[in-house]
C-alpha cells in the first residue's frame, strides 16, 4: 500500500535528517533565504567532489540541467522550451522590461508594496524610454489588514496607455496573494502584456501560467523551492519569444553555439535565446534536487495544505498574545507570509532576541514582524516561537 500525503509530510516533519537546519535554528524566514533540504545540499557536495576529481568528464551535469528545465516547465504548466536558467529575479524582470519593444508613453502598471526587483527596471525604463509608471497604493481592508485593491489595479490597467502589469504574485511584506487569473484575463482579453514575480509562491502555492494567462514569470530558487542563491527560472510564452529581445548578449543565445569558429547571430528560436552564457551548474543541481523533493517526493498539494495549517496556527496563537495579524487570509488571498506588528515592543528587539537568546529566526519588513514557515516545520516550534515573544 503506498503511503499517504499525510505519511509523507509526516516522514519530513522535523526531520533532522532530511532538514538539518532543524538541529540548530526553529527557522521561520523562507520568504528571504531558504536553508537547504539536504538533498539539494548533497547535490552541490556531488559537484564538488565531481569537479575536484574529474572536471566534466563522464559527469551528468548537463543532463540534469535539462531535467531540471522539464521538472521547473511542469510546476508552472509551462513548456520546456519556454523555460529559460536565471541568476535572479531581477535579471528575469530587467529582462522583460529591456527585451520589450516600448513606445513613449506607454504605461506600466504595479503596485507601490512591490520589492524592489519589481521596481526598478520599470524606473529604467521609465528614465529611457519615457514610460510612465503606475504604482498602486496598499489600504486597510474591512478586516484591517493590508491590501492593494484588485478593483485599483484593474482600473489602471483598462487605461488604453498600459502595456503592461507587472505584479509580485504574494507580496513580500504583507503576504497578499494576488488573484493573478482574474489579472491575467483580463490583460489577455485587453491585449496587455502580464509580467509576474513569483518568488514567493512556485514552491509552496499553485502557479499555472496558462490558467493565469501568464506572460512573463521569474523567481530564484533560494526561497520556498528551496534552492541556493542565483539560480533561477525565466518564462516566457512562446508566442512573445521572437518579440522579446535578450537583456545580455554572448555565446549561448544564439543557434549552433557549440560551432565556436562559425558565427552565425541568429538567435535561438526557443527561451534559450535568454541564456547569455555558462550556467550555474552547481546552483542548478542543487535546484533540481530541491525541486525533485517538494513536486514529486511530497507533492505541491500537500505541501500547500501543510503551510496553510501552520500559518493558520500561527494566526490564532499571535491574536491570543494580542499581536495584530496584518496579512489578508480570507479566501485565496493567504500565502506562507505571515505579518503582524505589536503596539507596545520594538520589532527589531524582538528580532534580534530571538535569534540571540532562542535561536528563532524571522524576519522584519516594512515595519512589520514577518513569519514565514515551510511544509516541514512543525506546530511544535511554532508554539516555540509564541512562547518566546513578549506578552502584551
Amino acid at each position: 500500500m503506498s503511503d499517504t500525503p499525510s505519511d509523507i509530510l509526516a516522514s519530513y516533519a522535523g526531520n533532522v535528517d532530511q532538514f538539518p537546519i532543524l538541529r540548530n535554528w526553529d527557522f521561520f524566514n523562507h520568504a528571504g533565504v531558504s536553508p537547504m533540504p539536504h538533498v539539494a545540499a548533497e547535490a552541490m557536495r556531488k559537484h564538488a567532489a565531481e569537479s575536484e576529481q574529474q572536471a566534466y568528464v563522464f559527469t551528468s551535469w548537463y543532463t540534469d540541467v535539462e531535467k531540471l528545465r522539464i521538472l521547473a516547465a511542469s510546476a508552472i504548466n509551462a513548456d520546456r522550451d519556454e523555460i529559460a536558467f536565471i541568476k535572479n529575479t531581477s535579471e528575469g524582470i530587467s529582462i522583460v522590461a529591456g527585451g520589450v519593444e516600448w513606445q513613449f508613453g506607454d504605461r506600466v502598471v504595479t503596485t507601490a508594496v512591490e520589492y524592489p526587483a519589481n521596481i526598478y527596471p520599470w524606473m529604467e525604463v521609465v528614465r529611457s524610454r519615457g514610460v510612465k509608471l503606475i504604482m498602486v497604493p496598499e489600504e486597510t481592508d474591512s478586516d484591517g489588514r493590508r491590501i492593494v485593491p484588485i478593483e485599483k489595479i484593474l482600473h489602471e490597467a483598462a487605461d488604453p496607455r498600459t502595456k503592461m502589469v507587472s505584479l509580485s504574485h504574494v507580496e513580500f511584506a504583507s503576504g497578499q496573494r494576488h488573484d493573478l487569473a482574474k489579472i491575467g484575463a483580463f490583460c489577455r482579453a485587453n491585449h496587455k502584456l502580464f509580467n509576474v514575480d513569483a518568488i514567493q509562491t512556485i514552491g509552496v502555492l499553485p502557479v499555472d501560467v496558462k490558467a493565469m494567462n501568464i506572460d512573463y514569470l521569474s523567481a530564484d530558487g533560494h526561497k520556498w523551492m528551496l534552492g541556493p542563491e542565483g539560480a533561477g527560472i525565466f518564462y516566457c510564452r512562446r508566442e512573445l519569444i521572437d518579440r522579446t529581445r535578450p537583456l545580455m548578449v554572448g555565446w549561448m543565445n544564439v543557434i549552433n553555439n557549440q560551432a565556436y569558429g562559425s558565427y552565425d547571430y541568429t538567435l535561438k528560436s526557443d527561451a534559450g535565446r535568454f541564456e547569455c552564457g555558462t550556467y550555474n551548474i552547481p546552483g542548478l543541481l542543487a535546484l533540481h534536487a530541491a525541486l525533485d523533493l517538494l513536486f514529486n517526493k511530497v507533492g505541491l498539494a500537500a505541501v500547500s495544505s501543510r503551510v496553510r495549517e501552520l500559518t493558520d496556527h500561527l494566526i490564532a496563537r499571535l491574536q491570543q498574545k494580542g499581536y495584530a495579524i496584518i496579512s489578508p487570509r480570507t479566501g485565496d488571498r493567504w500565502s506562507g507570509i505571515v505579518t503582524f506588528t505589536s503596539a507596545v515592543h520594538d520589532h527589531e528587539q524582538i528580532v534580534r532576541v530571538l535569534r540571540k537568546q532562542h535561536r528563532t529566526e524571522i524576519a522584519l519588513r516594512e515595519g512589520r514582524l514577518r513569519v514565514s514557515p515551510h511544509f516541514y516545520n512543525t506546530i511544535e516550534q511554532i508554539d516555540r516561537l509564541i512562547e518566546h515573544l513578549p506578552s502584551h
